[in-house]
């Protein structure tokens, strides 16, 4: 009578022993969440210390550019009613404001020269740029903005370039205006449009119907981005460079682009229906900034970015270890401590510092292949050490080749890491389903080794 009672009570140990390997495997698993967080942290921290390092040789060299215009500002008065005082004293209050005009064409042609510069273990890409500017503006069609002639100032009409950072500017610039050769001053005097730039003084006459010819030469340099506006009624505009990795972005695209292992060019040609701004307007109603575009200089390898997305499948990865682990106690009749599941855990996570270090010296792949193989080794040996079997090193050492295998390749294909993820943590479910489909989970001793 005492023999059936002994067999439940021992099916009922063996259950409650492999409940308690599973509970303390998925605890260790959470408690590595930990690290791994701090790891992400460390990521950012490098990350903004790289950004830090890039705007401390920006602010020596010059900014982000973006060059908006020209175009031209000519003042004139407005006069309004105020009224004033509990008489209520009405009085006539003139105000200083500016019409903007936009030209009918505007050219843009150029060349842009990076250099990569060094700060500590960062690289930087700065560029000098040498840019023809030439244009026309017809004749203005002031009468639509119902304003008197004798209000405006035309003698106070500037041409205005917007220049984000006058730091980059290396030489003198010269303005031709039909036959006229102007120089220009620095800042600007209205801030409708734009806050930083270099104006010239132009000799417009009232009811002028000429067409005015500009062309001037820019010599500027600066930090990573240049980017333009498209103030003419016609903007084109032509760039080259030796650059072989461009990032083409603002709110226009290139009509055409080349890119080779010597360089890239590209064109732009931009209508003023393309854009929500008018030829000619007064104040401040409208913005051009919307409407920048250019060029991005990007490195060709971003490693923070990468490392990013490879801590995120830390979880997966750790979990799926485990498993394998799990899976050789149970179908190899040997016991692992949860101190040695720490250890191997331990590991894992010591391989995305191992890859952040040494991808910040190396290509990131490189980095990741030998971040890998370190860490790989390294447990396949522990794993011999432990378990005195050179066969279950070897099984080891293939999960984490498959699941480093796996990450790499997730890596790699940014536009598809989705797709492959699903698809691989499919594939993977199905074959621990497969070997373990004929486990019987109730006769189970994880305390007796095989002989």
């Amino acid at each position: 009578m005492t023999e059936p009672t002994t067999n439940k009570q021992d099916n009922m140990s063996l259950k409650n022993n492999i409940y308690f390997k599973v509970g303390t495997i998925v605890i260790i698993t959470l408690l590595l969440l930990i690290p791994t967080s701090m790891i992400n942290n460390l990521i950012h921290e490098r990350e903004a210390t790289q950004t830090k390092a890039i705007n401390e040789v920006s602010s020596k060299w010059a900014e982000e550019q973006t060059i908006s215009g020209p175009f031209i500002s000519i003042p004139y008065n407005r006069f309004v009613k105020e009224i004033s005082g509990k008489d209520s004293t009405e009085k006539i209050v003139q105000l200083k404001e500016y019409i903007h005009i936009l030209p009918s064409q505007l050219k843009v042609s150029g060349n842009i020269h990076p250099e990569k510069r060094h700060r500590g273990i960062y690289e930087i890409v700065v560029y000098n740029s040498k840019l023809d500017i030439a244009g026309t503006f017809n004749m203005f069609d002031i009468s639509s903005l119902d304003i008197q002639t004798k209000d405006i100032q035309f003698d106070k009409a500037e041409l205005v370039i917007g220049i984000n950072d006058l730091r980059g500017i290396e030489q003198q610039v010269s303005l031709k205006w039909n036959n006229e050769k102007i120089t220009f001053n620095p800042g600007v005097s209205s801030n409708d449009i734009i806050d930083s730039g270099i104006n010239a003084l132009l000799n417009i006459k009232p009811n002028d119907s000429s067409t005015y010819n500009f062309s001037l030469n820019l010599d500027l340099k600066g930090s990573q981005l240049l980017f333009f506006t498209p103030v003419g009624k016609v903007t084109d505009i032509n760039l080259a460079s030796e650059w072989t990795n461009p990032s083409f972005n603002g709110a226009f695209l290139p009509d055409s682009r080349e890119i080779t292992d010597k360089g890239f060019t590209a064109n732009w040609n931009v209508l003023h229906l393309n854009r929500n701004y008018p030829q000619i307007w007064t104040g401040s109603r409208y913005s051009i900034a919307n409407s920048s575009f250019g060029i991005d200089l990007l490195l060709p390898v971003d490693n923070y970015q990468k490392s990013f997305r490879s801590i995120h499948y830390a979880i997966l990865f750790i979990a799926f270890t485990f498993l394998g682990f799990f899976f050789i106690e149970v179908l190899n009749k040997v016991f692992i401590h949860p101190i040695q599941y720490i250890l191997v855990g331990v590991a894992l996570i010591v391989f995305y510092t191992l890859l952040l270090s040494i991808s910040e010296h190396l290509n990131f792949n490189l980095a990741f292949i030998v971040s890998a193989i370190a860490t790989l080794v390294l447990i396949a040996g522990y794993v011999r050490a432990i378990l005195n079997s050179g066969k279950l090193a070897l099984l080891i050492s293939g999960i984490l080749t498959v699941l480093y295998s796996f990450i790499f390749t997730i890596i790699q294909l940014q536009d598809f890491a989705l797709l492959i993820g699903s698809i691989g943590v499919f594939i993977i479910l199905g074959i621990i389903m497969y070997f373990s489909r004929k486990i019987d989970w109730y006769n189970l001793n994880l305390n007796e080794k095989k002989e």
